[in-house]
């Protein structure tokens, strides 16, 4: 069983059996934005340093910007986000995901909230 991670920007983060990640942003994070209407991914191959800003997610009301709070290198990104960038708003942790990366310490993932605190954390806002 695969398990998510988040953090505090609401993004949300699955370590897949291969080691990569799967990175996306949470249904709280969609909800605020709104309707999306474009999704700015890097190129695969990129590299990242740690809360850099790594996408862009425009809204007709807002502009959000995806920061990974991990280093590491994109693999792939999500190429249905180019013609439907509503997959994110319609199914955010699902066919809606951002991006793969290899991380260069997957280990940090362990600092992430789960699911519950997250929700505690969603609550508390």
């Amino acid at each position: 069983m695969t398990t998510l991670k988040f953090t505090t920007e609401h993004e949300w983060l699955r370590q897949e059996d291969n080691g990569e990640v799967t990175v996306g942003i949470t249904d709280y994070a969609q909800q605020q934005l709104g309707d999306i209407v474009y999704v700015e991914l890097p190129a695969s191959g990129a590299r990242f340093d740690a809360v850099a800003n790594l996408a862009i997610i425009e809204s007709v009301k807002a502009v959000g910007e995806i920061t990974m709070p991990i280093a590491g290198t994109v693999i792939e990104t999500n190429p249905r986000l180019v013609d439907e960038p509503e997959l994110v708003n319609q199914d955010p942790e699902g066919a809606g995901w951002l991006l793969r990366a290899t991380l260069d310490d997957a280990g940090v993932l362990e600092t992430l909230m789960d699911e519950a605190a997250y929700q505690l954390f969603v609550a508390s806002l």
